[in-house]
């Protein structure tokens, strides 16, 4: 797994070595508590992850920003397969949706202070295009080669 964290450390050094673990997280970007079947965690200063929500917020702003001038918009679409490669298997309506999806997600996300819906969002148009590049899947869903067994009941 990459991570963005320099300082990765078992959670109990955080427990025997206080001090020196958070001194290091004070003074960098923050370091990673790796827990046994838990999920890691992140201990990082309050400034920092200060700036880095800040940050997120400007960025969420400049897209938002950019999506109301045409110019901008096609300039966003432009770079998207730059950013997620996997566009050129969308057809071009797709793509279009998935930039103002994607926009507007962001947008909520900063305006909710939670990420996980951008996470979701970009694994669903993935999914997507992996349909649309997979000759057999696609062909399966869009030229009917699935049986329709009916509405599905609900116990």
């Amino acid at each position: 797994m990459s991570t963005r964290f320099a300082d990765q450390v078992p959670f109990s050094e955080l427990m025997r070595k206080q001090s020196e673990v958070a001194e290091r997280a004070a003074h960098g970007k923050g370091v990673l508590l790796r827990r046994r079947n838990e999920e890691d965690l992140v201990l990082m200063s309050a400034s920092h992850a200060e700036s880095t929500a800040k940050g997120f917020s400007v960025a969420s702003r400049m897209f938002v920003s950019l999506m109301k001038q045409d110019a901008g918009a096609r300039g966003l679409l432009m770079v998207l397969p730059d950013v997620f490669p996997w566009v050129r298997y969308l057809t071009e309506e797709d793509v279009r949706e998935f930039l103002v999806d994607l926009v507007q997600t962001i947008n909520a996300c900063d305006d909710l202070d939670n990420l996980a819906p951008l996470e979701t969002t970009v694994a669903s148009w993935r999914s997507t295009a992996e349909v649309y590049a997979d000759p057999k899947l696609h062909a399966a869903l869009f030229e009917g080669d699935l049986d329709d067994h009916g509405q599905v009941e609900v116990c």
